[in-house]
């Protein structure tokens, strides 16, 4: 059984391999096209300065059901991955689709925002209902990285694509790097409250069911953790990658919060954080349905689908295919945005 589902994996990855390569070709191929067209279209020389002059649009030759099928094949089997992973739908949808479909990289970073979205509120309130997500520590992150995330909507609406697509390149370079690295605690030890958690009353209790008890926790360098947040918040809303990759390290090593806690805590946040930030893209037009309905449907089901294998596959072994999946989004959309590789 295992090794049917291994080698469903397999050819997934690979179906979805030749359709971003074959995207890219298709774009190109019709640019080269629209190009002559586009020559015969602009003024003579004499006129090249007209008040009316307006170079015609490259026209493309593929049909339009093309890359909504295309997208809902590669985000199914991103939310494969992103389940046995462990990593957040976002941080793999926006470089992925970012570089290898021929979108402007402010409609994949709205539909990122809303992909992340979609987990978040889909798991926040069963994660609420079994008290492993916790609102005294989610509120205060919460008010600080939704405000940071709006700022970063707003800044990385403002930026040219091709620099962009290089700083999202070096942020999915350094998300390689902290997966690669980081370790997680199951129970962190926290010496000594801080005077900033104990007045929001930062401390809780949970059913940990491995062990058959309850578990007290409470955290510590609060004031630390929420500047942090501000930069996470804001790397959030400018680049449409959800925020779980730096949430959990920042709850679970810095603050001492249990590790379930951090990543339920962590699901819960996103769905106010790029709540915050959707709204930014959705008013500036930069959330397009095409886009983002078969995002959506793939993300779910193929969510759905990774569930039932996570029992049996070998996570660590998922776990570098993800890191190397990540680490050649990363450098694409680095090089991209140098213009290196277009």
């Amino acid at each position: 059984m295992v090794h049917r589902f291994s080698r469903v994996i397999i050819l997934f990855l690979i179906i979805a391999a030749a359709l971003c390569t074959a995207g890219v070709a298709i774009a190109q191929h019709d640019a080269h096209e629209a190009a002559p067209a586009v020559a015969a279209s602009a003024p003579e020389h004499g006129d090249a300065h007209a008040p009316g002059a307006v170079p015609a649009a490259p026209a493309s030759t593929t049909p339009w059901w093309i890359w909504p099928l295309s997208l809902f094949v590669v985000t199914f089997i991103l939310g494969i991955l992103a389940v046995l992973g462990g990593v957040g739908g976002g941080v793999l949808f926006v470089p992925i689709v970012g570089g290898f479909f021929p979108f402007n990289i402010d409609f994949v970073r709205g539909a990122g925002l809303l992909v992340a979205l979609a987990g978040a509120l889909a798991a926040g309130p069963g994660l609420l209902k079994r008290n492993l997500a916790s609102l005294r520590l989610a509120l205060p992150v919460a008010l600080i990285a939704s405000a940071a995330a709006i700022v970063g909507a707003m800044i990385g609406l403002a930026l040219k694509p091709n620099v962009i697509n290089t700083l999202l390149g070096a942020t999915i370079l350094f998300i390689v790097f902290i997966m690669a690295i980081a370790k997680k605690s199951d129970f962190p030890v926290v010496p000594k409250p801080d005077t900033l958690s104990q007045s929001l009353g930062i401390m809780g209790i949970y059913r940990e069911e491995s062990l058959g008890k309850d578990v007290e926790w409470t955290v510590h360098k609060t004031p630390m953790a929420l500047a942090l947040f501000i930069v996470i918040g804001i790397m959030a809303g400018m680049f449409g990658l959800g925020a779980g990759w730096a949430n959990v390290p920042v709850l679970n090593l810095m603050m001492g919060a249990p590790l379930k806690i951090s990543v339920a805590t962590s699901k819960f946040l996103l769905s106010i954080t790029d709540t915050s930030a959707a709204w930014v893209y959705l008013n500036q037009g930069a959330v397009l349905p095409m886009i983002v309905v078969p995002s959506l449907v793939g993300i779910m089901l193929g969510s759905i689908i990774g569930v039932k294998i996570l029992a049996k596959s070998k996570p660590k072994a998922i776990k570098w295919m993800v890191i190397g999946l990540l680490l050649f989004a990363g450098l694409r959309s680095l090089l991209k945005g140098l213009e290196i590789w277009k």
